[in-house]
């Protein structure tokens, strides 16, 4: 996957509420990984990234965190591309959603209508290229995604899907496309053959990190997953993540992957990830810091 060129909009400054970002980890470090078998299919092995999983990440959007991936539409956060559709499934889900979206979810319907005042499928999508094959994203208006609602929206800055969906008590991951609620979990799947002859399927749990972009990764001016800012959650990755991880492997699979998270917790990590390390510093000395003070 890479990520697609944004429309330009006008230069904006950095709003004064920002932090000043720490430096991004390194995108090399040591992992410890856990894998085992499907308790419900013993053909399919799961391999997650313990180092990830019980890492403090969690999104900030919203929050003088989030520095947005283009340094000038901060206020963006990852919206600014607009996000492709990975299959037919993908884009009926959208339509449905849209569907359930009303005037006080999404702050640009009304750019998504018709001349009859319908809201279109050429409304909130638009053809473009992915890895030089066609592919439909959802449409960019004024430089991001129209389901972005804008600063100032009395109905809350954000993903319009996302909101609507807590608004009707709904998972996020019902309504929004695929690569919006899986990020920034990466699930890879190889069907690869065991030294007895037999296939099994190979399912990867990690972190999608700046080169699961490809080469435009590397271009975002800011990129969360790897940010001590953004490894402040109050839950583990494996725990915030439950819903999304559940669809990713199944019930079953995901309750043995919480198993296993569990214990390792309770013996410890050896390679945790550097951002929660970093982070936890940060909050240690802000802490000694106040009593200082």
């Amino acid at each position: 996957m890479t990520v697609g060129a944004s429309a330009s909009g006008p230069t904006r400054p950095r709003p004064a509420e920002k932090i000043d970002p720490s430096p991004e980890v390194d995108l090399d470090f040591p992992r410890e990984w856990i894998e085992f078998v499907d308790p419900a299919n013993d053909e399919h092995l799961i391999v997650a990234d313990l180092t990830w999983l019980l890492s403090r990440w969690t999104c900030v959007f919203g929050t003088p965190a989030c520095q947005g991936i283009l340094s000038d539409r901060p206020d963006d956060g990852c919206c600014s591309h607009g996000a492709f559709l990975s299959d037919k499934d993908d884009r009926k889900r959208l339509e449905g959603a849209v569907k359930m979206l009303t005037p006080g979810d999404w702050q640009l319907m009304d750019h998504a209508r018709n001349a009859d005042g319908k809201v279109v499928k050429k409304g909130f999508l638009e053809l473009d290229e992915l890895e030089d094959e066609p592919a439909l994203r959802t449409r960019r208006f004024d430089g991001a995604c129209i389901f972005l609602n804008r600063p100032g929206f009395e109905g809350g800055v954000g993903c319009a899907l996302h909101s609507m969906a807590l608004r009707k008590g709904i998972e996020p991951l019902e309504v929004k496309p695929d690569v919006c609620w899986q990020l920034p979990i990466r699930r890879t799947q190889d069907w690869v053959d065991r030294p007895d002859g037999v296939q099994i399927l190979r399912t990867t749990i990690t972190e999608y990190d700046r080169r699961g972009w490809g080469p435009g990764g590397m271009d975002l001016d800011w990129y969360c997953s790897g940010s001590p800012d953004a490894h402040v959650g109050a839950r583990p990755v494996w725990q915030s993540y439950g819903p999304e991880l559940t669809e990713l492997l199944s019930k079953p699979a995901y309750e043995e992957l919480a198993r296993h998270c569990k214990r390792r917790e309770g013996l410890g990590l050896i390679a945790i990830h550097p951002a929660t390390v970093h982070a936890d510093r940060m909050n240690a000395h802000a802490q000694v810091s106040d009593q200082s003070a």
